[in-house]
This record gives structure tokens, sequence and C-alpha cells, in this order.
């Protein structure tokens, strides 16, 4: 067996590093938007199989988050949200088959670049401490810290917090352990307190069979959805795509797998969104994307091979195969908190890749696009970003 394909604990558990960013966004565009179940996580699993061939190295799959973020968050209809994925589907593909993307990514300072993953890790540690004490967005549309789970808290403490000190502890000590690997010990350990304390949410509903896939099952969007994704979505996101999950992403492979993430480019990451995107939409699931916060997690928890890839993606695809709808009853069983525990740890190692930024004016750039990205959205900060690297390319201006 060759090392492009490694199939061992640390894999596995490396491939599991990312659920805390899959799980929530996705059931809350289930329940919330009313994507199809089955269409949504076979989309993920065939685009993990698919992009890891292809790459050869573990490659992230994560849904766009200011589509999911915002949809959720307002309600979208199926539709809508359904013509955003094909929007940036078709957008993508645009600026990957016209070589527009290399352009953009040659003259992207590095600062930029290191601004995006900064503010990127630290939105998903933000993520994962709202996921621990209940006021995720999911959490507050159910207005419970842990919807799934039978008690809610521990005397006045939400039983989030105890059960997110407790994982990240365990994954402190067990980082490094190629025995017992982090991501595999906190996720099972989050199972087993689904099967003790959970509420069994849709297990009445489960039935073993052979369930394929549906074409289009939320029928195609009308014209106006198309309208109001195009401004409502589509617009806001493309930034933090070709920001974070083209340019940013791409850095990082690199950085990680060198010369063996040589397919990881601009062009390649754009056309395989483009198509993960496209494929999601025939579904029924969710915008996807390869975000450089994925491809951290993986890394962070063991994932060192496209091996990663087809345990994660072949776990979903037969899951829904198996399950059909049923497999929202299986990740029902992992607590919230579990799942923040991930992004926290997940969040930290993206956010440390600014080490190598030791210009003053370099590092202001950092911190700018993070001040604006909390104080708005990654698109924001990433366009102020590179007004202000190009600004500061000047000995006129000092810092």
């Amino acid at each position: 067996m060759t090392t492009q394909y490694r199939f061992n604990r640390q894999e596995f558990a490396g491939s599991l590093g990312d659920l805390g960013t899959i799980l929530p966004i996705a059931i809350g565009m289930i329940l919330v938007n009313g994507l199809n179940p089955s269409g949504l996580f076979l989309s993920v699993g065939l685009f993990y199989i698919l992009t890891g061939i292809y790459y050869g190295v573990t490659v992230s799959v994560q849904p766009m988050k200011v589509i999911g973020a915002y949809a959720i968050a307002t309600a979208m209809s199926s539709g809508q949200v359904l013509a955003a994925g094909l929007l940036m589907g078709m957008v993508l593909l645009v600026l990957g088959l016209t070589g527009a993307i290399d352009i953009i990514g040659k003259y992207t300072p590095k600062s930029v670049t290191r601004g995006v993953q900064l503010s990127t890790g630290t939105l998903l540690m933000a993520q994962g401490v709202k996921l621990m004490i209940g006021t995720s967005k999911l959490q507050l549309f159910h207005k419970m810290t842990e919807p799934y789970l039978s008690v809610q808290s521990l005397g006045p403490i939400p039983i989030g917090i105890f059960i997110g000190i407790a994982g990240a502890l365990l994954t402190l000590f067990l980082l490094d352990n190629k025995k017992m690997p982090a991501g595999l010990v906190v996720v099972i350990l989050g199972l087993f307190i689904g099967l003790i304390l959970g509420t069994k949410e849709g297990f009445d509903k489960i039935s073993f069979g052979f369930y394929l896939p549906q074409w289009l099952p939320l029928g195609f969007p009308v014209k106006t959805d198309f309208t109001f994704a195009l401004f409502a979505l589509v617009l806001p996101q493309l930034p933090m795509t070709v920001g974070n999950a083209v340019i940013a992403n791409a850095d990082l492979s690199k950085e990680y797998f060198g010369e063996k993430s040589k397919k990881v480019t601009y062009r390649g990451l754009s056309i395989t969104m483009a198509l993960g995107c496209i494929l999601s939409f025939f579904l029924g699931g969710m915008p996807l994307c390869h975000g450089a916060g994925g491809l951290a997690a993986h890394y962070r928890f063991g994932a060192r091979t496209a091996g990663s890839n087809f345990m994660i993606g072949i776990l979903f695809v037969l899951l829904v195969l198996s399950l059909g709808s049923g497999i929202l009853a299986v990740i029902y069983l992992i607590p919230m908190a579990i799942l923040g525990v991930l992004l926290i740890f997940a969040g930290s190692q993206l956010a440390l890749t600014i080490q190598d930024i030791f210009h003053r004016k370099d590092l202001f750039v950092v911190v700018v696009i993070l001040g604006i990205t909390l104080a708005t959205n990654l698109g924001f900060g990433v366009m102020a970003g590179f007004g202000l690297a190009y600004l500061l390319k000047s000995e006129k201006v000092k810092i």
C-alpha cells in the first residue's frame, strides 16, 4: 500500500476532525431550510471520496458558511438555498476554467492569506465555545443547550459545559497519541454519552434497507429564487470562498503536504468545488467547499493521506444507502459540546499559521482583517485586507 492512502486509527481519527463544522450547519439546514437529509450527506460523502482520489492528499469538505449561517438565521426556503448552490457552482467553474482564479491568487499578498486563516480559525474557535455553552444558532432555534440529550443541565450549569471541558481535557492529553487518537476517542465518548443520555430522536424511524438517492428531490428553484440568492447569498459568500477555500486552502495544503499536494491548485480547487456544488444541488443538499479550517481540523487530529477522505466519505455513503434519512438519528447522538471541542482545536491549528508573519506592516494587515471579520464578515475582511496590503507597500505609509 502506498503512503498516498493509509487506513489506520490516525487517519480515521483525522477523518472525523471536521464533524464540528459539517454537522451543526447540515442539521440546521435540514431542519430549518428543508434540505434533503439523504441527498445532503450522500453529496458530502461522494465529494470526500472523489476529491481524495483526484488530489491524492487529505482534502476537506465543508458547507459554505456564509450561505449556511444566513440561510438558517433567516429561515430561507430550500429553493433559495439550492439556487445559491447552483449559482456558486457556475461562478467557480468560470473562475477555474478561464484561469481567472490564478490571477486573483497571484496578486493576493501573503498577509491577506494569513489574515484569512487567522480569522477563520478564530471564528471556528468562537463557534466551538458557542456549541459548548449552548448559544449556537441551532441550539437557540431549539431553545435548548443540548437539543438531543434528555439532561440539559447539572444544577445551574448547562451540561454542555461539563461535556465540553471533559472532551477538551481528553483531547489535550491524547492530541499526539497514536494508539488512542484524540479525535476518535472524543467522538466515541460523544456517541457513548448520546446512547446513555440521548433522547433517541429519530430511532423509531430507523429502518435498515437500501435507499437510492432521488434526483432533484426538492424540485427546481424558480426564477425569483435565483435572483434573491445571487444578491443575498452568492455575492457575500464569494470573497470568503476565494480567500479561504481556494487561496488559503492551497497555501495550507502546500505547507502540510509539500510536493504531494501539487494538484491542489487555485484552478483545481475552484473546479472541484464547482462540481461539488452542482452535485449537491441535484441531490437536494447544501453548497459545498474546501475550507482551510476543515483541512486544519483533519490534519490536527491525525489525517496525513487521502485515506482519511475515503474513510469519512464511505462512512457517510454507507449510512445514507442503508438508513436513508434515518442517518439523522445516528448524527443526533453526538452532543453539540463534543462538536464544539473539535472546532476549538481545529480553529487553533489554523490560527497558528500566522507564526511566519514577522514584518509589522504584514501583521497589521492580518489583525485588521481579523477585526473587520469579527465586526462584519470574512468577505468584507478579505476586501479590506487587499486594499490595505497594497496601500502599505508604499514607503510613505508607516505603521
